[in-house]
Formats: C-alpha cells, sequence, structure tokens
C-alpha cells in the first residue's frame, strides 16, 4: 500500500499545473534574471590599486612583518596587488595626503602602526584592515616564539638554538588552528548571495508539494481525504508515503535548478559539492515539513495556504539577501534572532560559510538549525493531526 500510494501522490504532483510553475519553472526563471541582472556588476565595481605612503623610519626597515607584506602586496608583478606604495618621510607623505594623492600614511612606532587618514571610505577600510592583520600575524609569531623559548628554559636548556625555535614556529604556523588563510581573492563574489537565496526559495517552495500532498489526506479538504478517513489504511502510511513524494520531486526541481545555474549560468559554489548536496537536501526537507505545518494548522481553503507560504517564503528570503544583498547584514546586524530562526537565512549562510570559510564550524551549526526547525514543525503537525476529528464526513 505504501508503494501504490507513493507512486499515485508523485504522478498526481506532476500533473499539477500550478506546482509544476512554482517549484520547477520559476526558480529557473527568476535565477536568469538574476544571472542577467548581475552577470556585469562586478566587473564594474572592481576594486581599484589603492595609492598609499608609509613612513620609512628606523621602525619600518627593522620590521621585517610589515616591510615584506607591504612589499608583496605593492609589488607591480602580484596579479592580487592591492597597493600603490610610496615609501617616503611625514612631511611629504602630509604633503601628498593633503593634495588627495594617497589616501591615508602608516607610521611605525615602537612596532605599532599609526595611520592617518583624511576621509572615511572604504579605499581607508581596507588600508586600515590590511594594517591590522599584519599586526595580528606578527603578534601571533612573535607569542609562539615567546612560548618555544620558554619550553626550552623550562626543560633547562639555556643554550638555545634559535635555528630550531624558528623551524618549531613555523610548523605551528602552518596549523590549522594558526594558519592565517586568504581563500578570498578566488572566491569572493558577493553577489553569490542572491544565487544562495535563490537555492533556499527553491528548497522552501517545496512546502507547497507537501501542502498538497497533506490537503489530499484531510477529509475536510478533498475527496480523497474522506475516503481515507472511512478506509482500514493506517493514515499514517497514506502522509508519509505523500511525503516522501513530495520529497523525490522537489529533490529532482532543485537538481534541475543547480545543474542549469552550473552548466548554463555557469555560477560557481565552490569545491564542497558533497557539503552543498547535503546542504541543499535537508533545505528541502526544512520546506516540506513547513509545508506540512501549513496545511495542517491552518484551517483555510487550499489557495489561501498557497498564498500564505509563498508570501512567508519571499519575506524569510528577503531578510536573507534575495532583493537586497545588504538587507541581511542588517538583519544580523541589528536583530540576529530572526535570521537564526529563518530557514532562509540558515541555507544561505551555510552555502555562504562553505564559499568563504576554510572551517565548517557555522556550516554545521546551519545544519543543525535547519534539523531543529524541521523536527519542531513536525512535531506540531503531527500532534495537529492525531487531534483532527470530525462530526459528519
Amino acid at each position: 500500500m505504501f508503494i501504490h500510494n507513493f507512486i499515485y501522490a508523485f504522478k498526481t504532483l506532476f500533473r499539477n499545473k500550478m506546482l509544476i510553475f512554482w517549484t520547477f519553472a520559476f526558480p529557473i526563471i527568476l535565477g536568469t534574471l538574476f544571472n542577467m541582472a548581475f552577470s556585469n556588476i562586478e566587473n564594474s565595481e572592481k576594486l581599484k590599486i589603492i595609492n598609499i605612503a608609509i613612513i620609512q623610519n628606523e621602525n619600518f626597515e627593522n620590521n621585517e612583518a610589515f616591510k615584506t607584506s607591504f612589499e608583496e602586496l605593492s609589488d607591480e608583478d602580484n596579479e592580487d596587488r592591492l597597493f600603490n606604495t610610496q615609501y617616503t618621510t611625514e612631511e611629504k607623505a602630509k604633503e601628498l595626503l593633503d593634495n588627495g594623492k594617497i589616501v591615508g600614511y602608516m607610521k611605525l612606532k615602537d612596532d605599532k602602526p599609526i595611520l592617518t587618514f583624511a576621509t572615511n571610505g572604504i579605499d581607508e577600510t581596507i588600508f586600515k584592515y590590511v594594517t591590522e592583520e599584519i599586526e595580528q600575524t606578527t603578534d601571533i609569531i612573535k607569542n609562539l616564539s615567546e612560548t618555544e623559548i620558554q619550553k626550552e628554559i623550562t626543560d633547562g636548556n639555556y643554550n638555545i638554538d634559535y635555528g630550531k625555535i624558528y623551524d618549531n614556529v613555523e610548523e605551528l604556523i602552518k596549523e590549522d588552528n594558526v594558519r592565517l588563510k586568504n581563500i578570498s581573492n578566488s572566491n569572493l563574489s558577493y553577489t553569490m548571495i542572491e544565487f544562495y537565496t535563490l537555492i533556499a526559495m527553491t528548497c522552501l517552495y517545496g512546502g507547497m508539494l507537501s501542502m498538497v500532498s497533506i490537503n489530499q489526506t484531510l477529509a475536510n479538504m478533498s475527496n480523497k481525504g474522506k475516503r481515507i478517513a472511512v478506509s482500514p489504511t493506517k493514515k499514517s502510511t497514506i502522509i508519509l508515503s505523500s511525503l516522501l513524494a513530495s520529497y523525490i520531486a522537489q529533490l529532482i526541481g532543485l537538481a534541475i535548478l543547480f545543474v542549469y545555474t552550473l552548466l548554463v549560468l555557469k555560477v560557481d559554489y565552490g569545491n564542497n559539492n558533497g557539503l552543498i548536496i547535503l546542504l541543499a537536501a535537508i533545505g528541502t526537507f526544512a520546506g516540506l515539513t513547513l509545508g506540512t505545518f501549513v496545511g495542517t494548522i491552518l484551517k483555510t481553503n487550499e489557495n489561501a495556504k498557497t498564498g500564505i507560504l509563498i508570501a512567508l517564503t519571499m519575506f524569510w528570503c528577503y531578510l536573507s539577501g534575495m532583493m537586497g544583498i545588504t538587507m541581511k547584514y542588517v538583519v544580523d546586524k541589528n536583530v540576529p534572532i530572526i535570521n537564526q530562526i529563518n530557514p532562509a537565512s540558515m541555507i544561505t549562510d551555510g552555502f555562504y560559510s562553505l564559499y568563504y570559510y576554510n572551517t565548517l564550524d557555522r556550516y554545521w551549526t546551519n545544519i543543525i538549525s535547519l534539523l531543529i526547525f524541521a523536527f519542531i514543525l513536525i512535531a506540531i503537525s503531527f500532534f495537529s493531526l492525531r487531534r483532527q476529528k470530525y462530526d459528519s464526513i
């Protein structure tokens, strides 16, 4: 009976033209529009080389970390070059800043960078951020070196081999818990947020499939539901087989969208294909439970339920950045609890963490949050279904 109802429910879903449009066609259309709108936006907003100055005093000349870092970041042969650096005196740097020839200059004093700017802007922020990163890296190396020297002294070795210390520190820096990696140069693409929200929307739109399947089992929503209510067949068998059919159908739609965005729109989701598929599958499961929740809790007709589900999904996607990339960051900064319970934001943030970060802590946090969200809705939905009774059918 389970297999028979699964096949029947599967065929029924694919005969519903409205469902096919919203869950299969609409995401592809929207993805195409995203690609048309954003295909050239990053090229037009590409960061230019930033003009800066560095005071060439004794402190700077003796600080290999700052000296080497800025030489590399200013090397004309470096394709990731960030700065056009002038090494000069403080008087000359002030003159260049006053004339608008540089965005700011740095002076090292007791190995601490002092930055001077005329205005505030993105170029100044980048200069400040890079300087802070170099300073933090220097502190890490210094602390590791002091720790290694202290170990030697503790062990009673006062004839310290500094070559060995250097090698030990170098090995520690290479470890994942210390190493500072820059993977953003090859990955940085803020418009990817739009495609992440598109995937999130598609996952949640799967709720329409499960909602229709649930409505077919409710006696007050369909003739089939009336027959199920008076039949000796277990209601749980009918419901579970219908939901499985909805889940498989939505996974097919999601797979089509992935193939289309990868092969036609050339969207780069990164290299973690297995984790990407897992996140999409769990996101679809969360969407399935959302549709089940709306279908069982709301006592209204199917069109009204569909409208509510679409409105809820689009609102969540809006908060996660679909209609404006900055919206996600505004919400995260001012009301973070909203996106912590927003399934669209969980899915979007999961993709974001895979794309930008070299650790999986944030990814697994989103996976667990999605599962908690899904199981809470399942529990409420099945509790509601068990309590439903009808005076007459």
